[in-house]
């Protein structure tokens, strides 16, 4: 179903290291399908991961043209990027990236909303935990929260 990484000697296989970057990076890349106008459509977005449930969280307004798309095609790709450093005098890049392929779900509970939220919360607001649950109680009725339920990652890395 998924094709195989064609740089074999780049496959990053430390569980470890891809379970870090999903959860420190500061931010990833989610692919989408096409939009009405034939377009495919790319966003940066602040995210949590979950590694009990291996899902990642997000949140958003409740309507706009990412959830559009992924009413019409809830397949998606969601890319992090961890360490870079270009290296000039040998015309390449080290590098290492994580991405993961799921299903968008956005019918959850009130229950595992809040678990999103505050995972969220934890992650870019540590410290304000009590702050941000009320900020949740205030803004919870104009608070979209989806996840992507991950079925398959592809990690690469180039160190040397």
């Amino acid at each position: 179903m998924f094709r195989e990484v064609r740089r074999q000697n780049r496959i990053l296989e430390d569980q470890a290291r891809i379970t870090e970057l999903l959860q420190t990076s500061e931010y990833g890349f989610l692919s989408l399908g096409t939009t009405e106008n034939g377009y495919a459509y790319g966003i940066p977005l602040s995210y949590a991961f979950d590694e009990e449930t291996n899902s990642l969280y997000f949140h958003c307004a409740p309507d706009g043209q990412k959830l559009d798309v992924m009413k019409q095609n809830d397949k998606v790709s969601f890319c992090v990027v961890g360490v870079t450093k270009p290296i000039a005098n040998q015309f390449t890049t080290l590098y290492e990236s994580v991405i993961s392929f799921g299903k968008v779900i956005s019918d959850l509970s009130d229950d595992e909303k809040r678990k999103a939220l505050r995972l969220l919360v934890c992650k870019y607001s540590p410290g304000f935990e009590e702050l941000g649950e009320k900020y949740m109680d205030k803004s919870w009725g104009r608070t979209t929260v989806f996840k992507i339920e991950i079925e398959h990652i592809t990690a690469k890395a180039k160190y040397n």
